[in-house]
């Protein structure tokens, strides 16, 4: 049944219009994980207006490659310039840079690509395995289990959210009253809406992600960054040892494992990923002395795990249309915006673009494998253009992407009100990522509580009731209780602060 419905994907991802998109994704990620300050976050925020030309699949295929193709581009400026250019890279340099100033930098970027590769591979094969599993038990999910489920993922953004729980949980609140501004669907009942007729149908999730993430995310990049350039260490011979190759087999794969399970926590991502897979790294060593030094299982397992956390944090968006992570949260907008309702539905009512996208993934990596090697000269040489050169045009886009929407220039000004109030969060040390996950989730939140009260006639006892939904709630519970215990607190204090 599986190779069936595999041999439907490739069939999909191999016509010359998704290969097209997958290359441009690919390309598209690999360029914004090279540019410091430029995330696939914002880039997918940008570019989700220019989506709504493109068939679904076309679009959400290369918005994918766009997050899973960034963890590959910003490996080569940690290990040539000391410089990340994705969050998920910050580890990466530690060992990736000593390596480059030891003139290894070529097995170090070697090892980083393989071992992505590899990773990307097998954290999509998981996908293939267990998405069907999990889909079919998802179907079977009510309202009551479907509210509870999300309780659970955002209590899982609020735990895994960097800086004070309390400043989590406020971003959590203000993305769920976010997104219940505009129109009530049962009463038809305005809300939140000020008296604003451009307000009656919500939100924009489109406006919301551009300025909190695009606008904010610029402005907070021009405080902090100075166009300084690093000094490029030559990459000399790409192809690692067979003693290299020894060494970092094992680190790809632990790294691989713990990234897959990671990215499919709530709240979880591609930088937790890494960062994990290093420490794990450092204290199964024998002489973790050498890590910080140019130790190659350094890069190797954070470079596996982020990669791997990248792929397998699509499980729980396609089965259970929960988006773990902020990028998670724009493909649940690229869904909407198309009229496709994340979640197992989507394994039935459109085989073709499940299965699809997960074939393009084993395309996508291969791409980038065979763009990264030959292109790592190019890659440097665009940190060459100063951000604020490259600032100017993103607004633009931005901007454009924005009008486009709704003709609207109201979604203009909305958008850049929201660019400043990223900007404020990010100042005030508050993680905006929670609030995106919270207005993408309120809405649903809102409508399968009500439907869970409407057919049990009002009784709030049956989010109890149910098994499946008690299991959830008391999970939920467990794990707010456990990050208040002042063992934990300081351990993830002191994680966060490393």
């Amino acid at each position: 049944m599986m190779l069936n419905d595999l041999i439907l994907g490739f069939s999909v991802a191999a016509t010359p219009i998704n290969l097209f998109y997958c290359l441009m994704g690919s390309l598209f990620g690999t360029l914004v994980g090279v540019l410091p300050g430029v995330g696939p976050v914002v880039t997918i925020a940008v570019l989700l207006p220019a989506t709504f030309a493109l068939e679904p699949t076309s679009a959400l295929i290369m918005l994918a490659g766009i997050y899973y193709g960034a963890q590959y581009g910003g490996s080569t400026t940690s290990i040539l310039l000391n410089l990340p250019g994705e969050t998920s890279s910050v580890v990466t340099c530690l060992d990736g840079h000593a390596m480059a100033r030891q003139g290894r930098a070529g097995p170090a970027l070697a090892v980083s690509a393989l071992g992505s590769f590899f990773a990307g591979c097998a954290a999509t094969l998981l996908i293939a395995l267990f998405s069907p599993l999990l889909g079919a038990i998802a179907v079977r999910f009510g309202p009551a289990d479907y509210f509870s489920l999300m309780v659970v993922g955002l209590v899982g953004a609020v735990v895994l959210a960097q800086g004070s729980l309390l400043k989590a949980v406020s971003m959590i609140v203000l993305g769920l009253l976010l997104g219940l501004v505009g129109t009530d669907v049962n009463s038809a009942v305005s809300r939140f809406d000020f008296g604003l007729p451009e307000l009656a149908d919500g939100i924009n999730f489109v406006v919301l992600a551009m300025g909190l993430f695009g606008i904010g995310e610029i402005i907070v990049t021009l405080e902090r960054r100075k166009d300084e350039e690093g000094t490029v260490i030559p990459h000399g011979r790409v192809w690692p040892s067979r003693d290299d190759v020894r060494q970092s087999w094992k680190p790809v794969l632990r790294g691989t494992a713990l990234g897959s399970l990671l990215g499919l926590l709530p709240g979880g991502g591609t930088a937790l990923a890494s960062f994990a897979a290093y420490a794990l790294e450092k204290k199964l060593s024998r002489s973790p002395e050498r890590f910080g030094k140019g130790a190659i299982e350094g890069v190797a397992a954070p470079e596996s795990a982020n990669n791997a956390a990248a792929q397998t944090s699509f499980i729980p968006l396609l089965t259970l249309g929960l988006p773990s992570n902020a990028v998670m949260a724009l493909m649940v907008g690229a869904m909407m915006i198309h009229g496709i309702t994340p979640g197992p539905q989507i394994m039935t009512s459109r085989p073709d673009l499940f299965w699809g996208m997960i074939a393009s993934m084993w395309i996508g990596n291969l791409m980038l494998v065979l763009l990264n090697m030959p292109m790592i000269g190019l890659w440097v040489r665009l940190l060459r253009i100063p951000y604020r050169l490259l600032y100017p045009a993103i607004l633009l886009f931005a901007c454009i992407g924005i009008y486009s929407v709704s003709n609207s220039a109201f979604d203009v000004g909305l958008a850049a009100a929201f660019g400043l109030l990223g900007y404020v969060l990010v100042k005030a040390a508050f993680e905006p990522a929670p609030l995106l996950l919270g207005f993408i989730l309120g809405p649903l939140m809102e409508e399968n509580l009500r439907r869970a009260m409407t057919m049990s006639r009002g009784d709030a006892g049956v989010f109890l009731r149910e098994p499946v939904s008690l299991v959830l709630l008391l999970l939920a519970a467990a794990l707010l209780a456990l990050t208040l215990l002042p063992a934990v607190k300081r351990g993830r204090q002191e994680v966060f602060v490393e």
